[in-house]
């Protein structure tokens, strides 16, 4: 496993991370001990980020990713992410089908003292505000993210799809180690919006969340058949009837090249972002799946093969929006 520093202030991670987020929700059942297990087998090959939220659950990633560091804790750099409401009943808050999102000082703050309860730690490495609240000034957010860096309970601070007007903002309170945004040959729109321009003007690390598509570019998710009742992939607009079919021959043309290769399409594809100086976190369960997505780790792709991926899968290519309308309306602000 290869290592880079995340931004300009001093974070060093694996080029490669896990994204824990399946481990607890979003796409179906899982098995706790699987995925005990898979956390175990990504620190035996060399991953060290770990990316979860309190929102994954709600709250239960956390509490696993606690569970399976026990003892362990020196040797990961865990990364989170606050910034939603929830309900009494500890469900994310909903208003006219869309998440609730609060960037208040007051509850940031108690969203970090949770989530350090839940890790099982008494300083979490990397905080991100997971999505931008406009009702309250983004100067007002860092701010106390800052404090929290002071008083030792947080080492870094991220933003998560916010814009580049908010990105700059941000790092200008408080230095921001890391943007997480979705990034992959099946979504390109940071290279179209500024951030990704933003964000290495200012030296800010970027991480790549769903550097599969939502396993789109796994290559073997061709229909809907056979996902959980619950996979939110359900509801997604790229899975959606004429959308699907259109998008699969996305996949077919990324799929030619990583053949001509040897190598499988998520592998190909997990190899592009972090050809483009980007941390993917691609998500997985299963120890199988991991060792494939690690291995791609260990090769370069060549000036063709990178010419031949970008004509395969442009900007825009993807047909369909990446979220549904709700959770649109909480990026890119």
């Amino acid at each position: 496993m290869k290592y880079v520093t995340l931004g300009s202030q001093g974070m060093i991670v694996s080029a490669q991370g896990l994204g824990c987020m399946g481990m607890s929700t979003t796409y179906g059942p899982s098995d706790e001990q699987e995925s005990l297990s898979t956390l175990a087998r990504a620190l035996d090959l060399g991953v060290t980020l770990f990316d979860t939220a309190e929102v994954y659950g709600p709250f239960v990633n956390e509490s696993l990713l606690g569970k399976a560091f026990a003892g362990r804790r020196s040797e990961v750099v865990i990364s989170t992410k606050v910034g939603f409401r929830f309900t009494d009943e500890g469900r994310l808050a909903m208003v006219d089908g869309k998440p609730v999102v609060c960037g208040d000082p007051v509850h940031v703050r108690s969203a970090v003292e949770g989530s350090l309860r839940r890790l099982r730690t008494d300083c979490i490495d990397l905080v991100y505000l997971h999505r931008i609240d406009p009702q309250t000034p983004i100067e007002e957010t860092m701010g106390l993210l800052g404090r929290l860096v002071t008083e030792g309970k947080i080492r870094y601070v991220g933003v998560s799809e916010a814009s580049a007007a908010t990105i700059r903002k941000a790092h200008a309170v408080h230095p921001l180690t890391a943007v997480q945004s979705e990034y992959s040959l099946f979504e390109r729109g940071v290279e179209a919006n500024g951030v990704l321009q933003t964000v290495r003007e200012l030296d800010i690390g970027f991480v790549s969340y769903s550097p599969l598509g939502r396993g789109f570019l796994g290559g073997k998710l061709t229909s809907l058949d056979g996902l959980a009742p619950d996979d939110f992939r359900r509801q997604d607009p790229r899975f959606d009837g004429p959308n699907l079919h259109a998008n699969l021959k996305l996949v077919e043309r990324v799929t030619r090249i990583a053949g001509s290769r040897g190598v499988k399409p998520s592998q190909i594809a997990i190899a592009w972002t972090m050809s483009r100086a980007t941390v993917p976190i691609p998500g997985t369960r299963r120890i199988a799946y991991l060792e494939e997505n690690v291995a791609s780790s260990s090769f370069d792709l060549t000036h063709e093969e990178l010419q031949a991926l970008d004509e395969a899968a442009p900007t825009g290519a993807a047909l369909g929006e990446r979220y549904s309308a709700g959770m649109l309306a909480t990026i890119g602000h």
